[in-house]
């Protein structure tokens, strides 16, 4: 049987920060293997590096030195517009802050994304009035953040991210600011989603309670990765 293809390679990625005395290394080689399909958790103290190898990720920030390879196309090589491109049609990102607008409805919020790739107003309508469908949100398109709770911003959060059917979810302490039972939905909401329609997602956490769900945990520590293990988590 052939390997499974990786998706996203980083390949000796170091980033250096500031020069001379304020220099700082975020990240000092880091080697890395996703492959399609994965569900991964990324731990690590603060200043560990891993909010760093995110922004590298989802093409926010550049690396000093190595390469990363999408689906085997050397990032690095991109022009700007072809980053935008890579970022607007492949990648998926939800925060933990919700980042919706508020004075817009649920449904105007998860059709930004469209907006931004020129799609025609009734196509890009019932694109969105799925991709609530999908989190459970029929019914709430025409709420406005401050009338939902904030398990229900983060299910719009989560909409938005895959209204444009992304091939990567990259989800940045999802559940960070939600309580315990409202974490755990949007956690069996992400699995659904790797399990269902095949998203691979790079999640990074705190809490070992929500890692458990992926796939895979890779801890950060100092600027490396300390380890890289499955996990047994859900599949």
């Amino acid at each position: 049987m052939p390997n499974k293809q990786s998706l996203i390679e980083l390949r000796g990625v170091t980033k250096i920060y500031g020069r001379g005395q304020a220099e700082m290394q975020a990240l000092r080689g880091i080697d890395l293997t996703i492959e399609r399909g994965d569900f991964v958790a990324v731990m690590g103290p603060s200043g560990s590096g891993k909010s760093t190898c995110m922004n590298v990720l989802g093409c926010l920030d550049t690396p000093t030195a190595g390469s990363y390879l999408f689906d085997g196309v050397e990032v690095g090589r991109l022009s700007r517009d072809q980053l935008a491109l890579l970022r607007r049609n492949y990648l998926g990102f939800v925060f933990q802050g919700f980042n919706l607008l508020n004075r817009t409805s649920a449904l105007e919020n998860v059709e930004l994304p469209l907006i931004y790739r020129g799609m025609a107003a009734a196509e890009r309508r019932a694109q969105a009035l799925n991709a609530l469908n999908l989190v459970g949100l029929s019914g709430w398109e025409n709420h406005s953040p401050g009338e939902l709770s904030g398990g229900q911003q983060q299910r719009v959060a989560i909409a938005r991210a895959i209204v444009t059917e992304p091939s990567v979810l990259l989800a940045d302490e999802p559940t960070g600011n939600l309580d315990s039972s409202r974490s755990r939905e949007i956690m069996e909401l992400l699995s659904s989603f790797n399990r269902d329609q095949g998203i691979t997602i790079v999640m990074v956490t705190h809490e070992p309670d929500m890692a458990v769900f992926a796939k895979r945990q890779i801890h950060f520590l100092d600027g490396l990765v300390a380890k890289d293990a499955d996990n047994g988590g859900h599949s």
